[in-house]
């Protein structure tokens, strides 16, 4: 995506079909012939699993792997990972020892902030783009490596997208399932063309293997079954991602509870909403329910504008470029308090206009405004979720 701010002169890029069901071998030679029962996938989830379960009811069958995608969007209807999101980390922020969020900080910046920037795909530089599943293929593998460059200060997310995308472009079965489960670390390294071993490398391409594995088997390989199983819901979608894929089960526990973060999930709906513009495998009628992205650059932008402000301790670890240890406390509530923050000053911003405004937008504006700003001290944490 490119945001653009014209008021202010400044752009930044930031931050990726479905066949026809076919007859199951495996469940065939285990239980007889299988009959195919053939819903559309424009039709909503919820009338999906309604035919499903009638028809399992009546003892009539499925292909496994078409059960288990329908069975994705069934148990993901039923929770609401967000609701999770905001009030675990809302008990952080009443909890927190090491970050404060200063309220009037809060109403400061939203007194001088106007409007936010629109947000335009950048449909012929970073990111590959075609319109189609590949490009949700592209996406998913994209948000699975999205995390942890800062070890590597020639190393950038803009590396990271045009990499993908030049090995897509090269070959266009390079995310496919199968392959995704055989890379190794020097075949990353040369599908992205860089020269020396990535940051957490091994991670990586841990979760290249994980995801590949578990489209194959649930999603007939391709991650736009996925989406279109969510009946174009993005909190089902988190749900379905968190559920099936463990590298995206963002959350820590903060003294004796659990908090629920979930970047890189979250992260993978808002690319696609702004990729397909809003449409297609972009569309959702819940894109408000997203919050911002917690990383290491929106905390230390927040810092910047007085909204959090930081114990002696945290300061002093920050601005010396000391790591912090992930699942620290001090982790936790860096990135909690972060979206608890940016949750009030949306709610003050949308009292303020009249008009709803998302986070994603917020969190699009925070982002480029730090990535501006390089020399910003900001919190540094080996992490795969960020």
């Amino acid at each position: 995506m490119r945001i653009v701010e014209e008021e202010m002169g400044w752009a930044q890029m930031f931050r990726g079909p479905e066949g026809k069901p076919k007859e199951n071998k495996d469940a065939r030679e285990e239980h007889g012939p299988t009959k195919i029962y053939r819903v559309s996938a424009n039709a909503p989830a919820a009338d999906r699993i309604k035919l499903l379960r009638k028809r399992l009811k009546s003892g009539k069958t499925c292909t496994r792997k078409r059960a288990t995608l329908l069975n994705s969007a069934a148990s993901a209807s039923a929770s609401a990972p967000m609701d999770d999101v905001r009030a675990t980390s809302a008990w952080v922020a009443s909890h927190s020892s090491h970050v404060l969020v200063d309220s009037s900080g809060i109403e400061k910046v939203v007194e001088t902030i106007e409007s936010i920037p629109k947000v335009v795909w950048d449909f012929e530089g970073i990111h590959y783009f075609d319109n189609g599943p590949l490009t949700v293929q592209y996406l998913f593998v994209l948000d699975a490596l999205n995390f942890c460059f800062w070890p590597d200060k020639e190393l950038s997310y803009d590396h990271l997208a045009s990499g993908l995308k030049a090995a897509l472009q090269n070959d266009k079965s390079a995310f496919d399932a199968d392959r995704l489960q055989k890379y190794t670390g020097p075949e990353l390294r040369e599908l992205l063309k860089w020269p020396r071993p990535l940051p957490l490398e091994d991670e990586r391409v841990r979760l290249l293997h994980e995801v590949g594995c578990e489209l194959e088997r649930s999603f007939e390989g391709k991650a736009a079954n996925i989406v279109e199983s969510c009946g174009k819901s993005a909190v089902k979608l988190v749900a379905v991602i968190t559920r099936h894929f463990p590298g995206f089960r963002d959350h820590s526990l903060y003294k004796g509870h659990q908090v629920f973060l979930y970047k890189r999930a979250q992260i993978f709906a808002a690319d696609l909403w702004g990729a397909f513009r809003g449409q297609g495998y972009g569309e959702f009628n819940d894109i408000g329910s997203i919050t911002i992205m917690a990383d290491y650059i929106v905390p230390a932008v927040l810092r910047q504008l007085g909204v959090l402000k930081y114990s002696s301790t945290l300061a002093s670890i920050i601005d010396a470029n000391s790591e912090i240890g992930p699942g620290s406390e001090e982790e936790v509530e860096l990135r909690a308090c972060s979206i608890y923050a940016v949750e009030k000053m949306r709610e003050l911003m949308s009292m303020k206009s009249g008009k709803q405004v998302l986070s994603v937008e917020l969190d699009l504006w925070l982002w480029s405004f730090g990535i501006q700003c390089p020399s910003l001290p900001h919190h540094r944490t080996l992490s795969i979720y960020y």
